[in-house]
């Protein structure tokens, strides 16, 4: 059986132990992948997964280039075939990011991937076959220091698992995942990080709960399948943002029908919004409604375009009307409250000047780049 802590008695109806303090961080073993701490109080991580044909080494790069830009961690590749485990090496030589190797069932490919210098390989150990198979990659990844993330999908159990228990469930999901935690075990490997995703944002959240509940693994979240861009954001919010604002969470990656880049952005906003990541520009506007007096959709659209690349932790906010907008203008590090084709600039909650509606995005890029963050 795995090593595990001892299990913890859920509240009645929430699902969480009944000494869990909101915002208290799970404390975990650590991992390392290529540079990266995951676990043991280490930031939180960002990671995706490329969507070329691995053995397209120049695209596979230049997708991992771009997610590397965009502010990803970790990036996975696909390993699914002799062609894409002989493009390993070359994708590992070019990468800017470490190299977790997708693989399933094959151990040769594993093998492969590890020799090539992979910084994590994704792969379940009781998949993989004979016990001398299983040995031989965990001995490889424990020689190279690389640890293995044990994922578990609801769409994908076991069928002894799903016989027991007449569907995918959270108690099924945690059984998988400790399966073949215990092979691990066994072997003396306990470099491990868990994922047990589903479709289904309540299943994927009552399951990493559990996992969180009973050891002191690592866990990387996400919501599998999430889907195209818009329902994915959502569903990956709700699901990955409840998990880590209760303090579970190690590393994340959201999965949506769309570029390793959206992946990446949704999954920093995330992060931003929790305030688990040092934050770019934060640009905050109104809802907009009747009382709005200033083309709003315009300025906002300008800002994000001339602003985009900024690296800079800074506030700002555009408020379209009289009555929420000079408190909340003032609350942000910069802050316009505008009404009739004026607005009222705000400097770190002090009112400065009025500003033309003409002026306001000229404004707005001149006191970001002067602006200083406190330190």
């Amino acid at each position: 059986m795995a090593s595990i802590l001892p299990v913890i008695q859920p509240s009645a109806g929430n699902g969480l132990p009944s000494n869990y303090k909101v915002g208290v961080r799970r404390q975990t073993r650590q991992v390392t992948i290529g540079g990266i701490k995951v676990g043991g109080g280490a930031p939180i991580s960002v990671q995706t997964m490329t969507k070329t044909k691995t053995d397209d080494v120049a695209g596979t790069v230049r997708q991992i280039v771009e997610a590397h830009e965009a502010g990803c961690d970790i990036v996975r590749v696909t390993v699914n075939d002799k062609e894409a485990a002989d493009a390993m090496a070359a994708i590992v030589r070019e990468s800017p990011l470490p190299i977790v190797a997708d693989i399933h069932f094959n151990h040769v490919f594993a093998l492969k991937a590890i020799e090539a210098g992979v910084a994590k390989v994704r792969i379940n150990p009781g998949n993989i076959g004979s016990k001398d198979r299983i040995r031989q990659v965990l001995t490889a990844a424990k020689d190279r220091g690389i640890p293995i993330r044990i994922g578990v999908n609801s769409g994908s159990l076991e069928e002894d698992i799903l016989e027991k228990f007449g569907y995918p469930t959270a108690e099924a999901l945690y059984e998988s995942a400790m399966r073949h935690v215990a092979i691990c075990d066994e072997f003396g490997f306990r470099d491990v990080v868990i994922s047990v995703k589903s479709t289904d944002v309540r299943l994927m959240i009552e399951a990493y709960r559990l996992v969180a509940q009973r050891t002191d693994i690592p866990l990387h979240l996400g919501v599998t399948e999430a889907g195209l861009t818009r329902i994915g954001t959502i569903k990956s919010a709700v699901g990955i943002g409840t998990l880590l604002s209760e303090g579970i969470g190690d590393t994340i990656r959201v999965s949506l029908t769309d570029e390793p880049v959206k992946e990446v952005e949704v999954g920093k906003e995330i992060l931003r919004s929790l305030g688990l990541a040092t934050r770019n520009v934060e640009l905050i506007a109104c809802p907009t409604c009747g009382r709005l007096e200033i083309d709003l959709f315009g300025i906002m659209a300008e800002l994000e375009k001339r602003l985009e690349g900024v690296k800079k932790p800074v506030k700002v906010a555009v408020l379209g009307c009289v009555v929420n907008g000079p408190g909340e203008a003032s609350d942000a590090d910069i802050g316009i409250a505008a009404g009739k084709g004026v607005g009222i600039l705000y400097r770190k909650g002090e009112m400065v000047r009025k500003v033309k509606e003409s002026e306001i995005v000229d404004v707005i890029v001149e006191e970001v780049h002067r602006f200083q963050p406190e330190t």
